[in-house]
């Protein structure tokens, strides 16, 4: 939509940027009858949860940088008529490894007594299977106590210790550092190491970390859906933000893309934001204002002062293979291998030298990643001659590779992170990954790697920070107010990953800022 046409003086809430959480918002607000602009900088709504063909002439829409779906309440999909669905992938994990000089690995999925008996094969016993067990059922019993607060006003630190009702459980992820459960449970390195990855995922920690920031990332990381699983979005990540765009359309609110906010000015009870679509500029004033950005962000469009910087420490991988490799270890077959977190170099040793390297100003020499194919538990995303010539996607998320190390050259350190991935991979393949990549129109490998400065450039990411800041504890501290989406403007609310609960594909942090408004209005 050009600027100005179309667009109104005045609006009760004006939400900067179209991606998922700022959809959400704009999809509860005008639903309860509100007037709802929503400016978006790109030329497309979705942010960072969208569905690209990355590849020149080849048919596959790949989920090119948010993937998988946990975190997404079942409640936001029914409370606004959603048009999606997630597929449960059968095999969690697959994780290979080299034993006594043998190409062995751990699988788990696929039924209790095939996990077990993965456990036994690479342990030698049983206790280590039974020590996950008692694990996870813990973890599991949290996810059901805490993950229907996402969506409720902030509990208080012991409304939430209350609410879990376990001692144990509430020291060991809320008191203590992570690694400290992960030593005195479990024996195996390469068990220990898949038990701290969720720890990691977009977050530069040791599993010692005095913070506990690692601690927080592995709480959203195994209570979602109250369950844990990680499911895999039908049609890609572009779906569901397609679905929330067609609601928040139906519902009266106005998608303005290539509308780019440079300005929010406020007295608390009105807003004027002022926005720039192409040569031309133009404000809107408001009743309330969402910002679907950074901290960073929302601190330069109010002229406040900047949080401390955020960083980004991860690889982002997506590729295009004629067909699946086939591993070292054969009794594993590649379909099963791949559908679930195939994880690479992630022993929990591999991942402490990892982070230490890294901490040093070097690339990790073993890098540290996890792989899944999407395309096995979905294929609606591949062109149906892909589908009938056996093609499958790959999506890699390397682990320990923080934005300060790109920053002599993002492109040449970019490529030899790339190689040395792949190398991990490889050792643990029958064949070279690159004898299976498809090749584009032009006859070039289908494959696409994303360094943090990438997604800083790309999509506005602060350090290339995944979650916008370090994640935060799910329950109130000193200045998160009500819903955690409060600034110290009034009519100002953050409704993206950087609010309290927010971080992943959630939608939390926009219903969060809608109830908000809501409740302010009586509505």
């Amino acid at each position: 939509m050009p600027a100005h046409e179309g667009l109104h003086r005045a609006y009760d809430a004006v939400i900067v940027g179209g991606g998922h959480n700022g959809l959400v918002a704009a999809a509860y607000l005008a639903r309860a009858g509100r007037s709802v602009l929503v400016l978006e900088r790109l030329g497309n709504t979705g942010g960072a949860a969208v569905s690209t063909r990355p590849f020149t002439g080849v048919d596959a829409r790949l989920s090119r940088y948010s993937y998988l779906v946990s975190l997404l309440p079942k409640k936001i999909v029914r409370d606004l008529g959603l048009d999606f669905r997630v597929r449960t992938r059968n095999v969690s994990s697959y994780t290979p490894v080299e034993r006594d000089g043998r190409p062995t690995g751990l699988l788990v999925g696929g039924g209790e007594r095939r996990t077990r008996e993965a456990f036994a094969k690479l342990t030698g016993g049983e206790s280590e299977y039974r020590a996950w067990q008692r694990f996870y059922d813990m973890t599991g019993r949290v996810a059901q106590k805490v993950f229907p607060t996402l969506t409720e006003p902030l509990p208080t630190r012991d409304e939430l210790r209350l609410r879990v009702d376990d001692e144990e459980a509430w020291r060991v992820l809320f008191e203590e550092p992570i690694g400290v459960a992960v030593e005195d449970r479990f024996a195996d390195d390469l068990v220990r190491g898949v038990v701290l990855t969720d720890a990691l995922i977009g977050t530069f920690a040791d599993a010692h970390d005095p913070s506990l920031k690692q601690n927080r990332c592995f709480l959203y990381h195994v209570i979602g859906g109250g369950t844990g699983a990680w499911d895999v979005p039908v049609g890609g990540m572009g779906a569901l933000t397609d679905a929330l765009a067609t609601a928040a359309r139906q519902a009266g609110a106005v998608l303005a893309t290539g509308h780019e906010v440079v300005g929010i000015s406020t007295d608390g009870g009105s807003a004027e934001i002022t926005y720039r679509s192409g040569e031309a500029e133009g404000t809107v004033a408001a009743r309330h204002v969402l910002v679907n950005a950074s901290p960073r962000d929302l601190a330069a469009l109010t002229g406040d002062r900047s949080p401390a910087p955020a960083e980004g420490a991860q690889l982002k991988v997506n590729m295009l293979l004629k067909r699946l490799p086939r591993l070292r270890d054969s009794e594993v077959d590649p379909r099963e291998a791949f559908s679930g977190t195939f994880h690479i170099a992630e022993g929990y040793q591999q991942l402490a030298t990892a982070h230490a390297q890294a901490a040093a100003g070097r690339l990790p020499a073993a890098p540290p990643s996890e792989i899944y194919c999407h395309s096995l538990t979905d294929p609606t995303i591949l062109g149906p001659d892909l589908v009938e010539r056996g093609y499958q996607t790959l999506t890699l998320f390397g682990l320990h590779t923080p934005a300060r190390l790109f920053d002599r050259d993002n492109d040449a350190v970019r490529e030899e992170l790339l190689k040395s991935t792949l190398a991990q991979l490889d050792a643990h393949l029958a064949e070279p990954l690159a004898d299976c990549l498809a090749t584009d129109a032009d006859g070039r490998p289908c494959i696409e790697a994303k360094t943090p400065l990438d997604l800083e450039r790309d999509l506005r990411l602060p350090g290339g920070n995944i979650f916008h800041r370090d994640l935060s504890w799910p329950y109130a501290q000193e200045g998160t107010g009500r819903w955690g989406v409060e600034t110290r403007h009034a009519n100002v609310l953050l409704c993206g990953a950087g609010a309290v609960r927010g971080g992943g594909v959630s939608g939390v942090p926009g219903h969060n800022a809608a109830m908000a408004v809501l409740e302010e209005l009586g509505g």
